[in-house]
């Protein structure tokens, strides 16, 4: 289970306890099962899942399970001041929400943006939504950037990492609570191995080769 999870998941414990107690004492039974799924829902949620990493050092895996929404070439200004392969996964809230690095490299920046909630889906949302972007660079010079999107749902990022620390590819960086997206920014000189419309899983589907 992710750690983010622990207070969500006791509360809605206590709650169906709570509730369940009441619905004893007067021997009828009418909320203890909507809490019941409410908390079952909330500890699926938080699952945590190990994954197999590719042992591949030009492999870059997605840092997300969800769908691919956009595969393209952009112009990015914000962080790497050029052109860049854009891959946004959009994240539903039955999707596993703990985020990975995509490729191993040094954290030079961490750039948080509080914003809006608009739906996660929407292009817009990656430049208005509350986000939090990381810059990375991998052994060999090359800049990377994976950007956590907070959703219409979604109402807190969680960013485990500091700037200045070296993340292995597939170590846990974060999470998004209740729905989001992810978007990745690539140098143009990657090999594509995803399409729009593929289900990637975090930490094992590819996205790019280097």
């Amino acid at each position: 289970m992710a750690r983010e999870g622990y207070p969500f998941i006791l509360a809605s414990i206590v709650i169906t306890v709570a509730i369940g107690y009441f619905d004893l004492k007067i021997s009828f039974y009418p909320l203890v099962y909507p809490a019941l799924s409410l908390a079952l829902f909330v500890v699926w949620f938080f699952r945590d899942p190990e994954r197999d990493i590719p042992a591949d050092p030009q492999a870059i895996v997605s840092p997300a399970d969800g769908k691919v929404i956009k595969a393209e070439r952009v112009r990015e200004e914000r962080f790497l001041n050029g052109d860049a392969i854009k891959i946004s996964i959009f994240m539903n809230v039955f999707n596993v929400h703990v985020n990975r690095m995509p490729s191993t490299g040094k954290v030079l920046g961490i750039f948080y943006n509080p914003g809006k909630f608009i739906n996660a889906s929407f292009d817009k949302a990656s430049l208005e939504n509350e986000q939090n972007a990381l810059l990375i660079e991998n052994a060999g010079g090359k800049k990377y950037v994976t950007n956590q999107i907070a959703g219409l749902i979604a109402r807190r990022i969680v960013c485990r990492v500091k700037e200045g620390e070296t993340l292995e590819k597939g170590t846990r960086f974060g999470m998004i609570r209740f729905g989001s997206r992810l978007d990745v920014y690539l140098p143009v000189d990657v090999k594509l191995t995803v399409k729009i419309g593929d289900k990637v899983s975090a930490g094992s589907s590819i996205l790019a080769k280097w």
